[in-house]
């Protein structure tokens, strides 16, 4: 299987922008055989708490049909960062395209302090079936929280997957911690991390892929936009 971790600079508050965006790289992904793309938390909107409340909406939202459109059409699976109306809060959402079939949402689980002001808390871990393999999907903070990777695995995760919005110093703690899992699990992990100003900090980029034994096999720059693909058979990196 071919996944790829798509590094971007996110429009403040601005969907359709980013939409537009987003759709360029899953063309290039498209491009290069990829079963799976994921994009940073919150990619669709930016990391901005303060304005997630405004702009939260729901997977039904007819602006992200062209993201069903291509998943069908090219056969890949796509996870794009987006505030998600409940009926308890706002949730720090990913939604999820598949091929021919409804859009899914998995929600952060476990918030950051700084974020419960502006976000409840997703219900359960969502593992998702790609060309036979189950990926579990984890969203920023609580990818470095060791219980979420235990409990993702325990369900039977085979890729672990994590879509981030972290600074130069929250990448640092990441590429420290990501190889331990891959090890102790036996597991690929991949991370996409944005770049660009995002609630008063800078994202780091950096978005990297470890292979199951733990090694590095590819990472993006820092402030440049760009696609990493893995092939999890033959741990093959293209692209940059």
């Amino acid at each position: 299987m071919k996944i790829c971790v798509a590094q971007t600079l996110a429009e403040k508050g601005n969907i359709k922008a980013n939409i537009k965006n987003h759709l360029v790289w899953i063309e290039r992904a498209l491009s290069r055989g990829a079963d799976l793309i994921v994009f940073p938390e919150l990619s669709l909107t930016g990391y901005e708490p303060g304005l997630a409340r405004d702009l939260a909406t729901d997977s039904g939202d007819t602006r992200l049909g062209a993201f069903q459109d291509i998943s069908d059409r090219g056969q890949i699976t796509i996870g794009c960062g987006l505030p998600i109306t409940t009926p308890l809060g706002t949730m720090i959402g990913m939604v999820i395209f598949q091929p021919h079939g409804p859009p899914r949402v998995y929600g952060k689980q476990l918030l950051h302090l700084d974020e419960l002001p502006y976000f409840v808390p997703g219900g359960e871990q969502l593992l998702l079936s790609v060309r036979g393999k189950k990926v579990a999907p984890a969203i920023c903070f609580e990818s470095l929280q060791p219980e979420h990777a235990a409990r993702a695995m325990g369900l039977g995760g085979e890729i672990y997957l994590a879509s981030v919005a972290k600074s130069h110093h929250g990448i640092a703690k990441a590429v420290e911690h990501f190889p331990h899992i891959a090890k102790k699990y036996g597991v690929p992990v991949l991370m996409a991390n944005g770049i660009g100003p995002c609630d008063g900090f800078l994202c780091g980029g950096q978005s990297a892929v470890w292979n199951a034994q733990g090694k590095l096999l590819g990472q993006q720059e820092r402030d440049r936009e760009g696609i990493l693909i893995v092939d999890t058979r033959t741990d093959q990196v293209m692209g940059k």
